[in-house]
């Protein structure tokens, strides 16, 4: 299905744009913002563009919507782009279109014209090699072979800061909640690095008793502590030449934090128990869940720590927040397996409080319990409780809702098939299909 990019600031233009586009079979994005739209082209597969001339309240002269065009045709120089234009920025569309714009369409704009413009210019493109950014295949390639498995544009936006973070030996911090994936961010960061074929250590630092955290830390000799009988290298000693990876970095306790800080500063400790200053050179990738600047503040984590384990700061947003990764996800997790669009609206709309790590045993759960067949919603055995929209209405298997409560929403919303889709928790897709199925005319 051809995905096509609106780019506009009025919601009015982009819910009507949507609804036409939608009703006739393509995929829509919006953007309301020239950022944004670059950022779209950039991760993601855009077949066409419409944009505005125009997206500064009181502003018309189209040379915001110039500039946006230029730097669109920069990312893709293959990319059909629809001007909209209004009268006053006639002149600049059309000098746009000389320079390599598909078309413009004036405002209001025909239905039926812009429809056959866009059948025209992707009919075109079905004949035509889609060059994609080698940044984004290299980019996508490397992070799947670290089991990075992904979609959204978030998550592609922060592969490709990784990947340049890889290329130094500057200290990172990679900060989101549990079970997002923070651990696969550092093992690309080392796969990507030229550091890729020296030691890579990882520790866990919140499953460290305090008074077992030094000894695992730094090492200690025999002796050093009951239960010692003979000595013991440490972590950093072991990581010598590459990579630690400190995972749960806000659980140190303040004499680790004091010890880490140290060695960070001048890549020497003692083992302990021992005189003798060892001398180390290891880059740190450190992670957390928890806010360090609040412990900063409550005193529970140092300020100086922070600063050296935060040169750069990668942050894993919940897979609440990037629910276009689901459909990866769930593809790797139960490969040639069939789920339903209204089953995949649902596992969208649910908040994976355990975020990627509860995905991955729900999938476990199914291929066990359930290896044949298309895969339902109750199989996942979620807690309908987690569910996460706007909606009023609650996901649960057996309750969709009805011819009644549809007209009744339509009615209420006064038409807006976003509002709608909104207020059940549901795509566009599967409420048009629900329309459909009801014979009710939207």
């Amino acid at each position: 299905m051809e995905k096509i990019l609106l780019v506009d600031d009025n919601n009015a233009v982009l819910e009507a744009l949507s609804l036409l586009l939608e009703i006739h079979g393509y995929q829509v994005v919006t953007a309301q913002s020239p950022v944004e739209a670059k950022q779209a082209v950039s991760y993601q597969k855009i077949a066409l563009v419409i944009q505005d001339m125009n997206f500064t309240t009181d502003t018309t002269s189209g040379e915001e919507g110039c500039s946006l065009f230029y730097a669109l045709r920069e990312i893709n120089p293959d990319l059909p782009i629809i001007l909209i234009t209004a009268w006053t920025e006639l002149e600049q569309a059309i000098s746009l279109v000389k320079a390599g714009a598909a078309d413009y369409i004036p405002k209001p704009w025909d239905d039926d014209k812009l429809l056959s413009i866009i059948s025209g210019l992707l009919e075109k493109q079905i004949h035509a090699p889609v060059r994609q950014s080698p940044r984004l295949s290299d980019a996508r390639s490397t992070a799947s072979q670290s089991g990075l498995i992904y979609q959204s544009a978030v998550m592609q936006q922060l592969v490709e800061m990784a990947l340049q973070v890889a290329q130094s030996d500057i200290n990172v911090l990679i900060t989101g909640p549990n079970g997002s994936g923070k651990e696969k961010i550092a093992e690309l960061i080392q796969a990507a690095s030229d550091l890729h074929n020296q030691p890579f250590i990882k520790v866990n630092a919140g499953a460290l008793p305090p008074d077992l955290m030094e000894a695992e830390l730094f090492g200690a000799e025999a002796g050093a502590y009951t239960g010692a009988n003979k000595a013991r290298i440490g972590r950093f000693e072991a990581a010598d030449g590459g990579t630690l990876f400190l995972d749960e970095i806000g659980n140190l306790s303040a004499a680790g934090q004091m010890k880490l800080l140290r060695v960070l500063q001048t890549g020497e400790f003692e083992r302990l128990g021992s005189v003798t200053t060892q001398k180390v050179s290891v880059r740190v990738i450190s992670a957390t869940n928890a806010d360090l600047r609040q412990d900063i503040s409550n005193g529970q984590f140092r300020e100086d720590l922070f600063y050296r384990l935060n040169v750069i700061e990668l942050h894993l947003p919940p897979l609440s927040e990037r629910s276009e990764d689901i459909e990866p996800l769930l593809t790797h997790f139960l490969p040639d397996r069939e789920i339903s669009q209204e089953t995949l609206d649902a596992l969208q709309a649910y908040s994976w409080p355990g975020n990627v790590r509860e995905l991955e045993n729900a999938c476990k759960r199914v291929a066990v319990l359930r290896p044949q067949g298309e895969v339902q919603l109750q199989d996942f055995a979620l807690h309908y409780s987690q569910v996460t929209s706007t909606s009023k209405a609650q996901v649960t298997p057996n309750d969709e809702p009805s011819k009644a409560d549809l007209e009744r929403s339509i009615a209420h919303h006064n038409g807006v098939i976003a509002h709608v889709a909104r207020e059940f928790g549901l795509s566009r897709q599967s409420l048009y299909r629900r329309l459909k199925k009801f014979g009710i005319d939207y």
